[in-house]
Parts: structure tokens; sequence; C-alpha cells
């Protein structure tokens, strides 16, 4: 009996073994496949990540191509609409040339503007009061340069006037540390207004003024005698309206005029083809007007400029800071005398004259020698010449009598032949001259 029971426990040892046994294979093997399902289910997990990653990365880079084709097409829209306002403007205005009135311009006259409501308001306001009687002559523009919303209104309130926008969205890489981004656009925006003048409107001259000049009662009839001249004489490369030594107590005589070596910007015209010569290398950076005080690009050509400017500069804060503005731009004479240019002849400011014409005035001038020539001048009546023999003493000297001293490319400002001219004591005039200055004049040994 005992003997049976004990081969019954080792029966049912045996039996409970192999359950466990089996237990636990089925549990490895349930172990097995849920850690093989596990990996995989990792490893679709980690696919899914990486192509949810290549998915983004793709969105952002359609999103970025979205943004920009956004802007490309808003600036496209405002590029369309600024030239159908243009286009109508000029319909408006009746400056397209009709075969039965033919109204020819002397020149556009274009303000240069940025930023600066209030100045460009003053300039127009001072070009319109004289502008209306001869608008047809000089259709009047406004070029912005960006989109400054006041001065934008402030242009688009004068029907007198056609409105330009130059929209620049390419960046600015200076090319030497320190340079300002505002002079780069500047001359960027003049390249294009002049481009889109001459060879979009097919004007044939153009004067260029600032949105921070006002100008004399007889700048439109200077600049209409002038442009005679320019028809006549190819060796005048522009005609300027200012004078860098017009100082209230350096002239006199409006209806002065004179050839120059010295570019003198500030309100000056140039032809259709002046420009074709200074667009295809016009400068990356203002002070662009550097191009024209190159002698190199002279070719032996000169520019008229006035004793007493007609224009006057009163942008004491802009891009070049205010500098010299006390000095030198707030004491400028402004002409406030009506000169009837069309009865003058001004035959004497051509080339083959104005040598000997102004030779004979240097000619009959007192030389003075020594120190104290300010003080020798002034005891002496009439005119008087002082010799210099290089740039330093000419500085010497200048600043003594307290005109401009700078020079450019070896040239002093205002200077013709080397020979800068002012008046002294109200009406008489002083000569500066040049080492060679005599001898180019023709009058060597006087």
């Amino acid at each position: 009996m005992a003997n049976m029971v004990f081969c019954d426990y080792r029966f049912l040892l045996v039996v409970a073994a192999v359950a466990f046994i089996y237990i636990q294979m089925r549990l490895f093997a349930t172990q097995t496949e849920y850690a093989d399902r596990l990996a995989a289910a990792v490893e679709e997990e980690n696919h899914c990540t990486t192509q949810m990653r290549l998915l983004i990365d793709q969105i952002s880079m359609q999103q970025g191509r979205i943004v920009v084709l956004e802007e490309e097409r808003k600036r496209r829209e405002q590029e369309c609409a600024q030239l159908k306002a243009l286009v109508e403007e000029l319909e408006r205005k009746g400056l397209q040339r009709l075969t039965d009135k033919v109204q020819v311009p002397v020149a556009a006259v274009v303000i240069m503007a940025c930023n600066r409501a209030d100045y460009l308001e003053r300039t127009i306001n001072s070009v319109l009061k004289y502008q209306s009687s001869v608008a047809l002559k000089y259709p009047v523009f406004v070029s912005q340069d960006g989109q400054h919303p006041d001065v934008k209104r402030k242009a688009l309130s004068y029907k007198q006037l056609i409105y330009m926008q130059h929209l620049d969205y390419e960046p600015v890489e200076t090319e030497r540390p320190g340079e300002m981004v505002a002079y780069y656009k500047i001359a960027r925006h003049y390249k294009w207004a002049l481009d889109e003048l001459f060879y979009k409107h097919n004007l044939s001259r153009v004067i260029i003024l600032e949105d921070d000049m006002e100008i004399a009662p007889d700048f439109f009839d200077y600049f209409e005698a002038a442009a005679a001249l320019l028809d006549k004489d190819k060796s005048i490369m522009a005609v300027s309206s200012w004078n860098d030594n017009g100082q209230k107590q350096f002239v006199h005589d409006p209806y002065a005029l004179y050839r120059s070596n010295f570019f003198p910007g500030l309100g000056w015209m140039l032809t259709r083809s002046i420009w074709d010569e200074l667009s295809p290398k016009w400068p990356k950076a203002y002070p662009c007007f550097n191009l024209l005080l190159l002698k190199e690009n002279h070719k032996g050509r000169q520019f008229i400029r006035p004793e007493v400017c007609r224009t006057y500069n009163f942008g004491e804060h802009g891009s070049s800071m205010g500098q010299f503005f006390k000095q030198y731009l707030e004491p400028i004479k402004l002409n406030d005398v009506q000169v009837d240019w069309k009865s003058m002849d001004l035959s004497y400011l051509m080339e083959e004259k104005f040598t000997q014409h102004f030779g004979d005035m240097v000619k009959k001038a007192k030389p003075v020698h020594g120190t104290d020539v300010v003080l020798k001048a002034y005891n002496i009546d009439g005119d008087v010449r002082i010799q210099y023999k290089d740039q330093p003493e000419f500085e010497r000297i200048a600043n003594q009598f307290g005109i401009f001293e700078e020079w450019k490319d070896g040239i002093p400002r205002t200077a013709y032949k080397g020979v800068v001219v002012f008046r002294y004591q109200t009406s008489r005039r002083v000569f500066l001259v040049g080492p060679d200055s005599l001898k180019q004049l023709g009058i060597e040994g006087a």
C-alpha cells in the first residue's frame, strides 16, 4: 500500500515537471516572439521618424520657396502698379510726342528722394513755384529709393509731377570695413533713375536735384541757355547750378559763368550721350559722382558753373551727416536776380573763346607775392592774382581766405586750368594761380 502511494507521488512529480518545462518553453517562445515584434516596432518607429524628418525638411524648403515666390509676386505687382501709374500719368499730362502737337522737353527734372518727407515737400514747392510757367519744357519727376510711406504719400499728393519708385531687394555687401550701406543704396538709386529717364522715357537731358534743395527764380532759364551750349560745344561734359565757393562773401555778379575742370554737382544737367559713357562704369557706392571728378573720364572736357548759385542746399541732416554744412553750405548765396538768359550772348563760354577770355582777366590782375597775401590783397584796388607752387601752399592760402581747400584727382574745387577765382571785398576778383596755369592760358611771362 505504501509503495503504491509513493509511486503515485513520483508520477505526479513527473507530470508537474513536464508541465513546468512545457510552460517555460511556451513562455520563452512567447517572450522571443514579443521581443522580435518589439524590435520590429522600434525599427519601424525609427524608420517613420526618419521619414517624418525628411518630410519636415521638404516642407520647410517648400515654405521657404513659397515665401520667396510670394515676395517676388508682391514685388512684381508693385512694379506693375508703378508702371501702370506712370503710363497713366504720362497720358494724362500729355508728355507723349503727338504728331500734331510736338513738345520736346528741354530737360526732365528729377528730385532724388528716400526718407525725408519734410525736406522733399520743401524742395518740390520750390521747384513748382518756378516750373509752372515752363511745365512742358521741364517735366518733373520724383524718384524715391525704398518704400518710406510718408515720402510716397507726399510725392503722390502733387498732380504736377511724375512719381517713380526704386525697389531694391538685393542685399548690400560693402567692399571695405566701416562703409555705410546707405552709400551703396544711393549709388544704385542714381543709376536706376538715370537709366529709366534716358532709356525708358527717351529723354535727351536730365537735371538732377536732391530732396534738400531750393532753386533760384532764373533756374529754368539758366538751364535752357546752358542746353544750347551743350548742343553746340561737345567739350562741355555737364552744366551745374552750383559754385563750391558760392558763399555770400565770395560772390558778386549773378551774370558771370565759368568753365571748370572740377565737377561741381548739387543741381546739374547732363545729356544722354554723356550718360551712355557713365552708366556702364557707374560706381557701386556713393560718392558715385567721383566718377565725374576723375580726369580720365573728362577726356579734355569741362563743366559750366555760375558765380552765384542757382540752387541752395538746406540739408543739414542726411547720409553725409551734415558734413561741411555750417562752414560751406549754410552761407551759400542763392541768386535772387531774374536774369534774362535768352538775351545774353554766352559764346564766350565756348572752348575756343573761353581760354582767351579767362586768360585776359588773369593777365590784367595785379600779381601779389610773399607772405600775408590776404592783407596785401586787401590793400590793392582791383583784381589780384596769387601764385601757388603746389597743393600744400594752395591749401594754406585757401585757408587764409576761407574758401574750399579740397582737391580731387589733382584738381582744386572750382579750378579752371589750375586757377581758382572768387570775389574778395565785394567785387574784386582773386585768382589763385597754379604753377603751370599761365602757360596753359597762353599768358606765360605776364
